[in-house]
């Protein structure tokens, strides 16, 4: 291994005190910070929230301090379509609802996953990636898709937020020193040869720790519950004794197998056109595989635009922290020139990203508009989840070029896919690692 030498730090320092303009950027960046002075105030002209189609959807909800944006954008999906079908206002869906059985439910797949690990040493590196995260609160498309098919879904006047919902850490970290403690102990039962009986009983045990931690900590889910509203004519509406997969039904009407995840994930393992699935990914047993098609960016953007062009908004996944300006809401590759401002080149490609680390999908939103002009997408609406006093009112806007580069996944109709692509997509899919990157939860 080669050194550093005090010499060579000593030219490197001479070199940079002799260049004027290194030694005037360093005084902006040192008073500023380096987004700040990297900012590019031209991109906001550039990306005016103006769409030549354009979703009506209502205000946008807040995800407050958690993890939800995945559970957030499916159920804004319903909601856009209940707004229009049953002339609703400011109406949302209960998030804490699904947090509650996404909660539970990955507790036990957690079990079942230490379980089906406890031949393996402590130092492999899948039992090593499960005491790492235990559970968490981001998750995938057809993650959501297993809760809502079990639970179905309720207003969320029926069950509000909680204090744990709304800012979710200390109920992880607890819920995750729960989850590894109880790992401790299946793993001794299997090394001690115990009866699958027995060890079954001590996960039931197990889970009722966690549904009285969940109900105490986000409240007992309801069974059986009233819709009452008063919609935008003024008539009121009462609907008694709805269960929440009957509201489901009768509110949401969304078939939900008609539904499949798209990626774009140009890296040499994964060719496109083809079916992937990840170990270890998911939360609920006996639920929804997550499988997605790989498609080239074009396919990707057309699938897209052919959803919202029928009037349906689109739940996509992205590396929204990336060139991306929170206030303003603008999503662009020019937002901030670090590459000028600090005279380095910063620049990957999407592939050398996803294979070195740098990127991944780490959040989900809705597109709910795109600008096209002679035929060609130029920028997209994006409906988030972090209030309304960020952005245009809640809404961002993403440039066509950075949807090439950091948007990784939408959930689109089946009936947009060619035979071949949809052949591709129920093809018998490749298992990818646990840790790959496009097994990242939003």
């Amino acid at each position: 291994m080669s050194q550093i030498t005090n010499e060579m730090t000593a030219k490197f320092a001479e070199a940079f005190k002799e260049n004027n303009k290194h030694n005037a950027l360093a005084r902006s960046v040192i008073k500023n910070g380096i987004s700040a002075s990297a900012e590019n105030f031209e991109t906001q002209a550039n990306n005016v929230p103006v769409f030549s189609v354009d979703l009506a959807t209502g205000k946008v909800a807040n995800q407050k301090q958690s993890g939800r944006c995945w559970m957030f954008a499916a159920l804004n999906t319903f909601r856009h379509k209940m707004l229009n079908s049953f002339k609703l206002k400011d109406f949302e869906l209960s998030q804490n609802y699904t947090f509650f059985w996404d909660k539970y439910e990955k507790a036990n797949y957690f079990y079942e996953n230490v379980l089906a690990t406890a031949d393996q040493e402590l130092t492999s590196r899948k039992v090593a990636f499960l005491m790492q995260t235990p559970q968490q609160d981001g998750g995938q498309w057809d993650m959501i898709v297993s809760i809502f098919q079990k639970y179905g879904v309720v207003p969320k006047s029926v069950m509000p937020e909680s204090s744990n919902s709304s800012n979710s850490r200390d109920l992880n970290n607890y819920l995750n020193k729960l989850l590894r403690k109880d790992a401790v102990t299946l793993r001794s039962l299997v090394a001690e040869g115990k009866a699958d009986e027995e060890i079954q009983k001590a996960k039931e045990d197990m889970l009722q720790n966690v549904f009285n931690f969940l109900a105490m900590s986000l409240g007992t889910p309801p069974t059986e519950f009233d819709f009452e509203y008063r919609d935008e004519d003024k008539n009121y509406h009462l609907d008694q004794h709805l269960t929440p997969q009957s509201f489901f039904e009768k509110y949401v009407g969304v078939n939900l197998d008609d539904y499949v995840s798209i990626i774009n994930a140009p890296t040499a393992d994964k060719p496109y056109n083809k079916s992937y699935t990840v170990e270890m990914l998911g939360n609920v047993v006996g639920g929804k595989d997550v499988k997605y098609l790989n498609v080239d960016m074009a396919t990707f953007k057309k699938l897209a635009i052919a959803q919202l062009e029928d009037g349906e908004s689109v739940w996509f996944g992205c590396d929204v922290g990336q060139s991306s300006t929170r206030e303003s809401g603008i999503m662009a590759l020019d937002a901030f020139d670090v590459n000028d401002l600090f005279d380095i080149n910063f620049t990957m490609t999407k592939a050398e990203r996803l294979d070195f680390g740098e990127s991944l999908m780490t959040h989900a939103m809705v597109l709910t508009g795109v600008d096209i002009v002679d035929g060609q997408s130029t920028k997209w609406k994006v409906e988030n989840s972090w209030g309304e006093k960020v952005g245009d009112n809640g809404f961002f806007v993403a440039s066509d070029e950075w949807m090439d580069e950091y948007t990784y996944q939408i959930v689109v109709r089946k009936e947009f896919l060619t035979p071949e692509q949809l052949a591709a997509f129920e093809a018998e899919p490749t298992v990818l690692a646990p840790w790959d990157p496009m097994g990242a939860l939003a």
